[in-house]
């Protein structure tokens, strides 16, 4: 039961009293980098390429940023 609540980030009196209640919103804000992680992985195919083209993107224009930043700019 342990496992299980920590998997789906439930307590264990959450499965025992399942409520049917709709699930309260994930933020990632309030997560650990692992946590982030985990919760990706969690996402279908296509949402997980998705989050992966996004950071890939900012990745990018962080690196063009930097570099115009120490050769251009100055």
């Amino acid at each position: 039961m342990d496992k299980l609540a920590s998997f789906y980030g439930v307590t264990i009196d959450e499965i025992v009293h399942y409520s049917n209640a709709t699930p309260k919103a994930v933020t990632l804000e309030d997560k650990t980098a692992a946590e982030q992680v985990r919760l990706i992985a969690q996402l279908n195919d296509k949402d997980k390429s998705t989050v992966m083209n996004i950071i890939d993107t900012m990745l990018t224009k962080q690196k063009f940023q930097t570099f115009f930043e120490q050769n251009i700019a100055q």
